[in-house]
């Protein structure tokens, strides 16, 4: 038998957003595979964004944690999963439960999730278990449960195919969640409107009927100047409001003293009047109307009001559970839903109950507990504020990275270390951050090896199927979890053989005592057996037992779950940035994501297509500020607050709101010097939610001196001085770094000749004239390294040194070029990759739109950028009315 012969395919989920898009996985039998879209599934019907599409660049294992370590010493699974429960026990035993603490994530899977709820909150007497959910969705959340009396999505993806007007609150989807903004652009070509309120214009903003480009943190300004509105112009549904609400005089009170009149809404926001009278005119003249939020809105001191306020426009309207209209949390994560589901969540219990006297004994009665946590535990900012202090001793990290993604990253770094006990459960050997400060680190199975369920945003539960086995000994987190609770002595409750005896628990405890109380209920696959497990197709829920399918839509006629069967109007309280401007930080810091990367870049950094669309950190700054604070475009800025200090390349835009900032929070240390974003970022949250406020940070910028740039491509992984600013990127071949210095070209050029053991390069090139200097090393007639430096960066050399790397040999004519930058004829930068679907750079598209490719759909005909995910259909557009093309 072949052993590289390919398998068969494999239906699975995207480990990205939580669009929860399937997947075809085609294994090569040789460690790669082919990724396709399902047409079968129902979230995408074949559609992949660009992320899904590269996943087949991403398997590589050469930077994944193979082996357990105990003080960075290999160990058998045995005694490091004995040192995990040892580290535990001691700590339960010496200082309580309220000293132990699990931090998960999103990536995890729906059963291992409930792994790590039940052992903690039922066997270990701690609620201590908080997830990086928190980061993205914990305001949704909250604002449901104060609305609707549980965390519940009403409405479905089918609902954005029939609405005649859309809008998007603090959500970039043509970035973040491309495969739903197809349906946005697919329901608009039937006349539906887009409205996009976002302080940015961003590529989603720029092609919307209407962009509101409101001040940060005014969110709920427009949308209570919306509750009256729809009282005051007689579009209240009061047959709706009064059989199925509570609570709407105190909301309209509130939303009346917030906003009295149009006029003072729009100066408040910072809106021109005739915009917001449009929004308005618009939002109650469309009975079908969907108003989606993303974390714009979740990332705020006020986001659970902002939430409400949105919430509160749709009850008064009646506009919820019903074909075309609803509000709609975008979720963030692949499975953040799945993980709420089982109480991923602090101040949460499994199958969406809480912390009344009544639900513990439940679930503790359905566990046979023995050690029940009775109250809340600490949400995410403060549990590891609860390191910081000393409070918490033992800590368990599963699949993610505070010391990068939270707020005062430096801070809670730090505190990592001063842990009696830290176990982290990971796939990544460049974690930076966490892996040194750990006592013991286990690896972990990625995708494309994990067996199990998420649930994305719209309800909907898919299995994530398996199709590789795990290299290494890494090992699923369910098993680790359960492994660790037999340690503990509750072996018998834990005794799973597979993810399948794990979500038949799941299912059961989610319809016990249920009777129609809890929206939550998947009791119908309560009795799956493995087999079925296997084949479980993708389904909604609610499904009760004996129900042949779940339920698209939910309280079109009521039916909430807060005890009297009715909805909350909420009251929201005054806006008011957590933070002002100040004299010292006078600027606010606004963070987000770029469209080619994910969170931390451990998958989408391993993909060279991925990489070229932004390859380094940036900062984007409009013209005005620029101006004020000596930046230039191309140019380099350090960003300041009181927690850190950042350095990034400057991007000029005027889709930068004046006073405001932009950073993506994408680079870390492993794959960037200086540029964690996390750093900067204050500890301020909601109070309602705990979610950490992270779109508007107050901070100070002042620009760089740079004397030399360059770049090094080499075959492996490098080592690089930690006073070097730089980005890595992937490329074919190896990698690419681009780096910038205060030394000059000459001295950076031999510092790094001496770091990368060049200084006796074979191939030594210097142009003294120019500034520039160029050394190459090869081995076996492949290039293996080459380091450029000079007084400014320069994109075509880069682009030719990169192409070079990806050559199996390099000949003697091309060898004689090696070192001049350029090819025989001369070479032109290829520009930023636009369509990273079809690997089109921009000199492409311009020279297209040149021959006469007038608008986007011809420069899909032509060169098919544009024509698979969509994402860069608005960067396609710019383009052409940069070079002085009239919009179509």
């Amino acid at each position: 038998m072949n052993a590289h012969a390919p398998s068969p395919t494999v239906r699975t989920i995207c480990p990205y957003c939580g669009v929860g898009c399937g997947v075809l996985v085609t294994p090569d039998g040789a460690g790669g595979a082919a990724v396709a879209g399902d047409p079968g599934h129902p979230a995408n019907a074949g559609r992949l964004c660009v992320k899904g599409a590269a996943l087949g660049e991403t398997l590589a294992t050469g930077g994944r944690l193979l082996h357990p370590t105990i003080h960075g010493v290999r160990s058998t699974w045995n005694r490091a999963l004995d040192a995990v429960a040892d580290g535990f026990r001691r700590t339960l035993e010496t200082h309580g439960p309220e000293a132990v603490a699990l931090y998960l994530s999103g990536q995890l899977l729906t059963e291992d999730y409930y792994v790590a709820n039940k052992l903690m909150k039922g066997f270990l007497g701690s609620a201590n278990v908080d997830t990086n959910s928190r980061l993205c969705m914990a305001s949704s959340v909250a604002g449901h449960r104060r609305a609707f009396g549980s965390d519940t999505v009403p409405g479905c993806y089918e609902d954005l195919d029939e609405a005649d007007l859309i809008v998007l609150v603090g959500s970039n989807a043509a970035w973040c969640h491309p495969v739903l903004f197809q349906r946005m652009e697919k329901a608009r070509g039937r006349g539906a409107r887009l409205v996009v309120v976002d302080p940015r214009r961003t590529v989603t903003a720029e092609g919307a009927d209407l962009h509101l480009a409101l001040a940060p943190g005014t969110d709920s300004v427009l949308f209570a100047r919306l509750l009256v509105e729809i009282v005051e112009r007689g579009a209240l549904d009061r047959d709706f409001v009064a059989r199925h609400t509570a609570g709407l005089d105190e909301a309209l009170a509130a939303a009346r003293a917030i906003a009295p009149d149009a006029a003072s809404a729009a100066a408040r926001c910072g809106l021109e009047g005739e915009a917001l009278v449009a929004f308005l005119d618009w939002w109650i003249g469309t009975p079908r109307v969907v108003t989606c939020f993303s974390q714009g809105v979740n990332q705020s001191a006020q986001g659970t009001d902002k939430v409400n306020a949105i919430l509160n426009a749709h009850l008064a309207t009646g506009r919820i559970g019903r074909p075309g209209c609803g509000p709609f949390s975008l979720t963030g994560q692949p499975n953040a839903m799945g993980g709420r589901e089982v109480g991923g969540l602090a101040n949460q219990l499994a199958a969406h109950m809480g912390f009344s006297p009544e639900e513990v004994e439940r679930v503790g009665r359905f566990w046979q507990a023995p050690r029940m946590a009775r109250h809340e535990g600490r949400k995410a900012v403060a549990m590891f504020e609860a390191v910081e202090r000393g409070e918490i001793r033992a800590l368990w990290i599963l699949s993610t990275n505070p010391a990068v993604s939270l707020p005062r990253a430096d801070a809670m770094r730090a505190a990592l270390k001063r842990l009696d006990f830290l176990a982290v459960s990971d796939i990544s050997a460049h974690a930076d951050g966490i892996l040194d400060a750990a006592t013991v680190v286990l690896p972990a199975a990625a995708w494309g090896e994990k067996d199990g369920t998420v649930t994305n945003s719209e309800r909907r539960i898919s299995r994530q199927r398996p199709f590789r086995p795990p290299p290494g000994e890494a090992r699923p987190d369910w098993w680790q979890l359960a492994e660790v609770a037999r340690r503990l002595g509750h072996g018998e409750a834990f005794a799973y053989a597979g993810p399948a005896a794990v979500f038949r628990e799941h299912a059961a405890l989610s319809a016990f005592e249920n009777e129609g109380r809890r929206a939550f209920d998947i009791g119908g696959l309560a009795e799956l057996t493995d087999e079925a497990y296997d084949r479980l197709e993708p389904v909604q829920w609610p499904l009760r037992r004996g129900e042949a399918e779940g339920r698209r839509r939910l309280f079109a006629e009521g039916g909430f779950t807060h005890a009297d069967g009715r909805a909350r109007f909420v009251a929201i309280a005054v806006p008011a940035l957590a933070a002002m401007p100040s004299p010292d930080y006078p600027l606010l810091l606004n963070t987000g994501r770029v469209r080619d990367h994910w969170h931390t870049m451990t998958r989408t950094g391993l993909s060279p297509r991925l990489a070229r669309h932004r390859g380094a950190p940036f900062l984007e700054v409009h013209p005005a500020d620029a101006a004020r604070f000596g930046l230039v475009d191309g140019g380099f800025a350090a960003v300041r607050s009181p927690h850190g200090e950042v350095q990034l390349k400057v991007v000029v835009t005027e889709g930068q709101r004046p006073g405001s900032l932009f950073a993506p929070i994408h680079w870390t240390d492993a794959t960037a010097g200086r540029a964690r974003v996390g750093a900067l970022v204050h500890a301020i949250t909601d109070p309602v939610s705990g979610q950490p406020d992270s779109k508007a940070v107050p901070v100070a910028v002042r620009p760089c001196a740079v004397a030399a740039q360059g770049y090094i491509v080499s075959r492996r992984r490098l080592s690089l001085p930690a006073w070097l600013g730089h980005a890595r990127m992937a490329v074919a071949g190896g990698e690419a770094v681009t780096f910038a210095s205060v030394r000059d070209p000459a001295a950076l050029h031999a510092l790094l000749s001496n770091w990368l053991g060049l200084e006796a390069a074979p191939l030594v090139r210097s142009d003294r004239r120019a500034g520039t200097h160029r050394s190459a090393s090869l081995s076996g007639g492949r290039l293996d390294m080459l380091l450029a430096t000079a007084p400014e960066s320069d994109e075509a050399a880069l682009d030719r040194a990169i192409a070079l790397l990806g050559e199996e040999r390099i000949d003697l004519a091309t060898r004689r070029y090696l070192l001049a930058g350029r090819g025989p004829a001369g070479d032109r930068s290829a520009g930023p990759l636009v369509c990273a679907c079809f690997g089109v750079h921009r000199a492409a598209i311009e020279a297209a739109v040149g021959d006469g490719a007038s608008n986007v759909e011809a420069v899909g005909a032509r060169l098919r950028a544009g024509t698979n995910c969509g994402s860069c259909r608005p960067e396609i557009r710019r383009l052409i009315e940069a070079m002085g093309i009239p919009a179509a």
